[in-house]
């Protein structure tokens, strides 16, 4: 088997009443944990193009004000034979209601305030927890001016 590290992106949406949206996941490494949308990022593809992309296809919404945050590095998955670096971006719901686009990877999306969170947590998402990540997004993406982009997923 060959040894490779896997680049993800997690996206961290928050919806006008500052509440984050999580997905339960199935079928895959983190089955029946709570995670934002997110996925591989594709060759000659930015983090944010990446986050819009995913973001479309899983949960069927667009996005504004996306920012780039912070990454975390999965160690527990080397057990498995995965090595992942998670980078995360932030943004707010732009346009759409979420629902599941891909009922073989996930059960549903819901919003849950950064108070309240569900558990399990997938791990990667409960690093960027851990380590603030939720409170220091909440504070990037609320003012639209500073260095954020707004990005239209190719998937029309």
């Amino acid at each position: 088997m060959e040894k490779k590290i896997l680049v993800g992106v997690g996206v961290l949406i928050f919806n006008d009443e500052n509440k984050i949206l999580l997905g339960k996941r199935k079928n895959s490494h983190g089955d029946g944990t709570w995670a934002p949308p997110g996925g591989h990022v594709e060759f000659g593809e930015s983090p944010e193009e990446c986050a819009a992309r995913e973001t479309l296809e899983e949960a069927g919404i667009r996005l504004k004000n996306l920012k780039r945050m912070s990454f975390v590095y999965n160690a527990s998955g080397l057990m498995n034979n995965k090595h992942y670096i998670t980078l995360f971006v932030a943004g707010k719901l732009s346009q759409g209601i979420p629902k599941v686009m891909e009922p073989h990877k996930c059960d549903t999306w819901e919003w849950f305030s950064p108070d309240t969170l569900p558990k399990p947590l997938f791990e990667p998402f409960e690093d960027a927890v851990t380590r603030g990540m939720l409170e220091r997004a909440l504070f990037e993406i609320k003012d639209p001016l500073k260095t954020s982009i707004q990005y239209q997923s190719q998937a029309q």
